[in-house]
């Protein structure tokens, strides 16, 4: 080992050293990730002072970020120089692909962030829509039924009155007016 060592020029000594130590840093938030505990994606809040200074969610200048450039700049750098590429090269290559591995995950991660959503129902959203009776809904606020009503992407069936003097049969089409107490739906048949 140490005759190998002794055989790398300074250049691909500093590449070796890069390499391996951010590979050990970039295992070990691969492994911080996988159990939870990488604190949504930064390591400590050093990635949140720098988001607060510019204001953006997401930032190229991050510790996940860095750690990346590093490790794809290194192993980039030692491959093109056993390829027989120049150490000016080499540099060059090594911080195109750095750069490029960096923007691919923060395009990841915004393409990510958009599938987040809290799954909460918001049965104001529901008003002004149209449904199917799922249960009879009895006449005058006399008693509760249910509607099938397609809210926030999903299917929901959701409670229901209606104001109509004559019940609403199961099947038939309902326009939401508005919403009682938060969680009843009000109710009236489809024109």
């Amino acid at each position: 080992m140490s005759v190998w060592w002794e055989a790398l020029t300074l250049f691909e000594k500093v590449l070796w050293a890069i390499a391996l130590f951010f590979s050990l840093l970039f295992i070990l938030q691969t492994v911080l990730a996988m159990i939870g505990a990488d604190n949504d994606g930064s390591m400590g809040d050093a990635d949140a002072s720098v988001h607060a200074d510019h204001g953006e969610g997401n930032s190229y200048f991050t510790i996940r970020n860095l750690v990346t450039f590093f490790t794809m700049f290194a192993w980039t750098g030692l491959a093109c120089q056993q390829n027989g590429l120049g150490e000016m090269g080499s540099v060059a290559i090594g911080t195109v692909v750095g750069l490029l591995m960096v923007a691919l995950m923060v395009w990841l991660m915004n393409k990510a962030a958009t599938l987040k959503h809290s799954g909460t129902l918001e049965t104001q959203r529901t008003v002004g829509l149209t449904g199917t009776t799922y249960l009879l809904i009895p006449a005058a606020r006399s008693g509760m039924g249910k509607i099938s009503v397609r809210v926030q992407g999903n299917l929901r069936d959701l409670d229901a009155m209606t104001d109509d003097p004559s019940p609403i049969a199961t099947g038939t089409m309902v326009t939401v007016t508005s919403v009682i107490n938060d969680r009843i739906l009000l109710v009236s048949r489809t024109l």
